[in-house]
């Protein structure tokens, strides 16, 4: 009995490795078509950034080409990305998303 007992003793003192999973950055593109209205409704509704912290992400992508949305683990992040996605499409405009690993 006590063998069975130390077997599962060592388990539980076997100390496990768990690697942090990937982080990506999901970036909007500028174009000449989606309004600027629109790109700070999108981060306010799918970034969840407040109104002055939105309009300065769309100000970047609007003056540099492109913005920092966020930083998620990679399904957050694909998810994201196609949120954004079919928001743009619903209301007609051209918005990309495109993610890539930190």
């Amino acid at each position: 009995m006590a063998r069975v007992s130390e077997e599962i003793q060592s388990e539980f003192d076997t100390e496990l490795e768990l690697d942090e999973p990937k982080l990506y950055r999901v970036i909007l593109l500028n174009d000449d078509y989606t309004s600027m209205d629109f790109v700070v409704m999108i981060l306010m509704e799918i970034f969840h950034q407040d109104v002055q912290k939105a309009n300065a992400t769309m100000f970047k992508i609007h003056e540099e080409g492109s913005g920092l949305c966020g930083v998620y683990t990679y399904e957050i992040a694909e998810t994201k990305m196609a949120q954004v996605h079919a928001l743009a499409k619903e209301h007609q405009f051209p918005l990309r998303a495109t993610m890539e690993e930190e």
